[in-house]
């Protein structure tokens, strides 16, 4: 076992785009801990990046305490127990939980953030990404806050990326017409070719408005958005009567160093008497069981798609949470620290 354990912590609160430059790398002894009864000793093998990670660096409230400055990044994470004062989890064992930017790190049961064991011949990748909390994100933002029938149409922010994806996919297994927005030829040809999309609008080079009123000429029935910003407003335009709105996100702006204005046509909202709603996963995880059934079934008969980016390297931990809002990342956001034992 290394003798040492590395950490990156919050130095300052980003106003704007986040960087490496917001957090400090320490480096401390790693000592030999006196663990209680149903403690583990665990080691970090790979972090998973969320759009929502920026927000938790904003000292304001929300639905869960922001990271203070010198403490480790909260990130979610797989990792390998070394040390085992808990039956249920001996050592060797994967679990997966809240694991910060840190290599070691204690999982106590009677924590609010108890690690949970890995399902049986998961690695690492697909139990944060496919098998992870954005695939749970889809799977209940759509079907318990969107409730799509067959036949509607559904359109989707943000549609390569790892929630906006299987949200699609879900969209289009439920037999609805799906449309994708992303951002670049290559996402879209692969949300069309891959994922299977009925079409995907190139935000970037093409007008959303007029795209959509050429897709959808009828009107969107359930939206799911996590862009936020000016498509969150053409979306808006473009809802039939009785739409529902699901906001999942607001990537477009969590970097901006004053908040932008909102859309300007919620008097559409009342006209067409749309539904707008937000939700956090964590509200459903009493249902989690019955939906990664769901979800592993889809994968494993192929009717659901993914990506991954995975980075390596501790040092670069605080530039790929970048990556994420730059638009860099092409899929799952990962990043690899260590292999299993």
């Amino acid at each position: 076992m290394s003798t040492t354990n590395r950490q990156w912590l919050l130095k300052e609160r980003p106003l704007g785009l986040v960087g490496p430059e917001h957090f400090e790398l320490v480096e401390s002894p790693l000592p030999e801990p006196d663990l209680a009864a149903g403690q583990v000793l665990l080691k970090t093998l790979m972090l998973s990046f969320e759009p929502a990670m920026r927000g938790w660096l904003d000292d304001v409230p929300s639905y869960v305490p922001p990271v203070g400055i010198g403490e480790p990044m909260r990130a979610p994470g797989v990792c390998q127990v070394v040390r085992s004062e808990n039956p249920e989890l001996p050592e060797g064992t994967l679990v997966q939980g809240q694991a910060n930017w840190q290599e070691y790190s204690i999982g106590d049961p009677a924590s609010g953030h108890a690690p949970r064991p890995v399902r049986k011949g998961t690695p690492p990748n697909l139990s944060l990404g496919v098998f992870g909390g954005t695939s749970l994100t889809a799977y209940f933002g759509l079907l318990e806050v969107g409730q799509p029938q067959e036949g509607e149409v559904v359109l989707v922010s943000g549609a390569a990326g790892a929630t906006g994806s299987v949200v699609a996919q879900i969209a289009r297994i439920k037999g609805c017409k799906v449309i994708g927005i992303a951002g670049g030829t290559d996402k879209c040809d692969w949300l069309v070719n891959e994922c299977k999309l009925d079409a995907a609008i190139d935000y970037k080079s093409e007008d959303l408005d007029s795209r959509l009123r050429e897709l959808a000429p009828k009107g969107v029935n359930v939206f799911f958005d996590n862009v936020g910003g000016d498509i969150l407003e053409t979306a808006i335009s473009n809802m039939a009567e009785y739409g529902r709105v699901v906001l999942c996100g607001c990537i477009s702006n969590y970097n901006d160093e004053t908040p932008p204005p909102g859309p300007n046509n919620l008097n559409l909202v009342i006209s067409r008497r749309l539904h707008l709603r937000g939700f956090v996963m964590m509200d459903y995880m009493a249902q989690a069981g019955k939906a990664m059934k769901e979800l592993a079934g889809w994968v494993q008969a192929g009717e659901i798609a993914w990506r991954e980016d995975v980075q390596e390297g501790f040092e670069n931990i605080p530039a790929t949470l970048q990556r994420l809002y730059t638009g860099a990342n092409e899929g799952k956001q990962l990043l690899k620290l260590a292999d299993p034992q």
